[in-house]
């Protein structure tokens, strides 16, 4: 036998076709540069997040300190953002406030996806009146604005038990995104269940929790990632607006909704109280959406 013309191992062109596969989307991913964008953005939040007890000047600012000997400085070298009205070193809070940001959005979503994700599954690939009727409640809670949900619950939550508002406000907007969630899944169900070879699987007896799990669910992940990501952004941007509102987070936490409306007295005259917390708003929201829209493009041919 010519020693030149050896069999192959076992799975080895699988292995090959998977390491061409994952070469091509990591070309995909190093050449989208609205993706690299957010991804970067994405990173400075999470270490700033993570590593804020190392990196903040002040880190006991962020835990309501006062010194009223400098408050309202400008920004300068020994206070990079400036101070706000309690003297509090603003880089710092806007770094611990990346921590509470980030969890809180985080929060929101998984909350949106326990609830979501498994109605959507059970909506598309049964149909029938079981569909009917978790598309109707979906319509029910759609039917309330985002905002006006978690204000009207935490009202009637904060008159009656002695509850943190940060919590309620993260449960509330949880149950105002799960029904987006239902949507989606549902929409990829019904597309997916009709493909061959889930009509395959159905044909030789799989369960049918396994035809969910392991053909459904994970050819439907790709447009899953996309809203994940979008979500983030819009909880964080929720949560701080509920803030602001004063039905979030309560002083003194480092909450960069809550420092946006604790300063707002002072934006005319100091503007760098209310313009670095909006800023990083800004940066979160922005990364995120970049993040999605990149992904997108990456599994999307017709859009790429």
């Amino acid at each position: 036998m010519n020693s030149k013309f050896k069999p192959l191992p076992a799975g080895s062109k699988i292995l090959d076709m998977n390491r061409d596969k994952l070469d091509y989307y990591l070309y995909l991913i190093s050449h989208n540069y609205l993706f690299m964008l957010g991804l970067f953005l994405t990173l400075l939040l999470l270490i700033a997040a993570v590593f804020a007890p190392m990196i903040a000047p002040y880190p006991e600012d962020a835990f309501g300190a006062i010194n009223m000997s400098i408050k309202l400085k400008p920004p300068g070298l020994e206070h990079l953002m400036g101070t706000d009205e309690f003297g509090r070193d603003i880089f710092s809070r806007v770094l611990y406030g990346a921590r509470l940001s980030l969890v809180v959005g985080a929060s929101i979503v998984v909350i949106a996806i326990i609830i979501g994700m498994p109605l959507g599954l059970i909506a598309g690939y049964y149909g029938g009146r079981i569909d009917e009727l978790i598309m109707r409640i979906c319509d029910g809670f759609l039917s309330f604005p985002i905002i006006l949900f978690p204000i009207a619950l935490g009202g009637m939550i904060s008159a009656t038990m002695n509850v943190n508002l940060l919590v309620v406000n993260v449960v509330a907007l949880g149950l105002v995104y799960w029904p987006y969630y239902v949507r989606l899944i549902r929409a990829q169900v019904l597309v997916v269940r009709e493909q061959l070879y889930v009509k395959a699987a159905q044909s030789m007896g799989v369960k049918n929790s396994k035809i969910i799990t392991r053909h459904i669910l994970a050819n439907s992940s790709g447009a899953f990632i996309v809203q994940v990501s979008l979500d983030l952004g819009y909880a964080i941007l929720a949560s701080a607006s509920l803030s602001f509102l004063g039905i979030g987070a309560s002083p003194p936490a480092a909450e960069w909704g809550l420092m946006i409306s604790d300063a707002r007295p002072y934006f005319f005259d100091f503007w760098w109280t209310t313009t670095f917390p909006g800023l990083a708003i800004f940066i979160a929201v922005f990364a995120f959406n970049l993040l999605g829209d990149g992904f997108k493009e990456i599994i999307d041919p017709k859009i790429r």
